[in-house]
């Protein structure tokens, strides 16, 4: 057993021996005080024996003088191993340097996000979150329980009743809940709702105050429709004007549209460039050199590396550079007539107020001259007919 060991510390060769004789190789080796054991013949007719590396290279001579080849079919031993290892031993340390990088990364807070605020601003609650230790690139053993970091938080900002702290991976989300307190009314002084514009009145609805015209009524610019004076003209009492009162109102829209529009097309031209990405920085790896588009548009895609429930701050970004133009498209006239009508609304919406809405549109004129379509349309809206007016200069007049 000993043997044993230490010919795998010196290391040991298989070889079969080739051509010449064999036998006298074997005779003259052992002869000359060289160690060969496991002497047997192969199934193939060769002389198959074992011995030391260094008897190895002492061989030659014996070689020479029986015309012999030997082919090694076998290395064992300390030395053996020792030369794998060392071939290996770049990809064992990257691979355990790899690993190594990870768990670092793993273990840092790459991000700090606040939900919930409203009265509180970012700034506050993070600086309020660093003065416990908790910020971007802070050692996650470091942290303090997040139970412990919630209830400090409470207490270091000011209208919170409730703060979470929920750590995910290398991201930690704030959650924020702020006292609710009742809405203080704003003081108001008495007035009366009168019409915003010349209309037909579709509803109103006097939740205080006095309504001083009925539905389907026309009224113009100015007129009062709910009063703030109510009561007999002996006993007379003076409020704030609340209520709904919606209305048809039309509007008049002269539309010019070209027949000839411009469009812009892919060309189905690209270039990608691909970039490393470590945190908030990114260093482009391929696709370098000029793009020769002249006009071009860019789509981003990136894409981070997930081990187990973490999402590490190491990934690639893809950059797509797409090659764009623009083409001429020509237009029918009922398509034209079809765009100017839609341009036409949503102006008519955005002036007559979000809950505006279009009931009729009646195209008074329209005519195609010069590669353009000119239209005259009238739009009947039912919108919000009031706006405020003071009672202390109704009671002037």
């Amino acid at each position: 057993m000993k043997e044993k060991g230490v010919s795998w510390l010196k290391g040991v060769v298989v070889v079969e021996a080739r051509g010449g004789s064999p036998e006298d190789l074997v005779n003259k080796a052992i002869g000359g005080g060289l160690g060969l054991s496991a002497i047997r013949w192969t199934s193939k007719g060769l002389l198959q024996f074992e011995l030391s590396v260094g008897d190895f290279f002492r061989l030659r001579p014996y070689l020479k003088e029986t015309g012999c080849r030997v082919h090694v079919t076998e290395r064992r031993g300390l030395p053996f191993w020792l030369v794998k290892a060392e071939k290996r031993i770049a990809f064992a340390g990257g691979l355990v340097l790899f690993f190594a990088i990870i768990f670092m990364l793993s273990s840092l807070v790459w991000s700090v996000d606040v939900d919930g605020n409203v009265k509180l601003s970012e700034e506050q609650i993070l600086q309020a979150a660093k003065q416990e230790g908790l910020y971007p690139m802070q050692w996650s053993f470091r942290l303090q329980d997040t139970d412990v970091i919630s209830k400090k938080l409470v207490n270091s900002l000011p209208g919170t009743t409730w703060v979470g702290v929920e750590k995910k991976g290398t991201k930690v989300r704030i959650q924020v809940v702020e006292m609710t307190l009742p809405e203080t009314p704003s003081l108001q002084n008495p007035r009366h709702l009168v019409a915003s514009a010349d209309g037909v009145v579709t509803q109103i609805i006097a939740e205080a105050g006095k309504a001083v015209v009925r539905k389907n009524t026309r009224v113009k610019k100015g007129q009062t429709l709910i009063s703030g004076l109510i009561g007999s003209e002996a006993n007379s009492k003076v409020v704030v004007a609340k209520g709904i009162v919606r209305g048809l109102v039309w509007y008049e829209f002269k539309v010019e549209v070209p027949l000839t529009q411009q469009v812009k097309v892919y060309t189905g031209e690209k270039k990608t460039k691909w970039y490393a990405v470590l945190g908030s920085r990114a260093l482009q790896v391929s696709g370098f050199g000029k793009e020769e588009f002249g006009q071009s548009e860019t789509l981003t895609k990136e894409e981070r590396i997930s081990w187990r429930q973490w999402s590490l701050p190491i990934g690639r970004m893809k950059e797509t550079v797409m090659e764009t133009e623009l083409q001429e498209r020509s237009l029918t006239v009922e398509e034209a007539k079809s765009v100017g009508l839609l341009q036409a609304k949503a102006d008519v919406l955005e002036k007559a107020g979000r809950d505006a809405v279009v009931v009729d549109e009646i195209v008074l004129h329209e005519e195609a001259d010069n590669g353009k379509v000119y239209m005259k349309v009238l739009f009947e809206v039912e919108q919000s007919l009031v706006t405020e007016m003071p009672l202390v200069q109704m009671q002037g007049d």
